[in-house]
């Protein structure tokens, strides 16, 4: 019996039957991270910093409220408490993100977010964990959703950014994010 012969018999007693995947078919972990390849121009307009958003010096940070932007929990209320009667001149984009798993509402949420700082002429944005905390949405793949939607969105409108940081403030955050931005940031 040759060796296709005996993969062929091996294959038929498959329970998926037809449905096998061989090796040829499965993409190598180089192949599947060429969609991000390193490119250090993007990798310096990203930053992850570990702290409270409303101490940064930037020229717009997002805030994660409900759809009512009744406010008065996590970020929007930090935002509230350290700008005082200042808010009124500082520039906050409010987002309301999806209220369940929703990951193309939550993309659209960052998304939206960078057209609005790219149109008002902001060329710095501080993102929040958006629809994580309080409101639920799960960690690890809010954190997916924002590298890639930021990503992508660099990718188009690189040399309109300086720097977009994400703002992180939960511990199980950090790792989190540390992990993924070498997948979608690659040194």
């Amino acid at each position: 019996m040759t060796p296709l012969q005996n993969l062929q018999e091996k294959l038929s007693t498959y329970s998926c039957q037809s449905q096998y995947v061989t090796l040829d078919k499965i993409p190598t972990w180089k192949e599947q991270t060429r969609e991000y390849e390193k490119n250090d121009i993007l990798n310096n307009k990203v930053s992850i910093f570990i702290g409270d958003i409303t101490t940064l010096v930037v020229d717009a940070i997002v805030n994660s409220t409900d759809s009512m932007y009744s406010g008065g929990g996590g970020v929007d209320r930090a935002i509230h408490k350290a700008a005082g009667k200042a808010l009124d001149y500082e520039f906050v984009i409010h987002t309301a993100g999806p209220h369940s798993y929703d990951r193309k509402r939550l993309e659209e949420c960052y998304l939206n977010c960078l057209a609005v700082a790219l149109k008002s002429g902001a060329r710095s944005i501080a993102f929040p964990c958006l629809r994580t905390g309080r409101f639920g949405y799960p960690n690890k793949d809010a954190a997916h959703v924002a590298l890639r939607a930021v990503r992508n969105f660099l990718e188009e409108n690189e040399s309109s950014v300086d720097r977009i940081v994400f703002c992180i403030f939960m511990p199980e955050d950090v790792s989190i994010y540390e992990d993924l931005m070498k997948f979608y940031f690659p040194l």
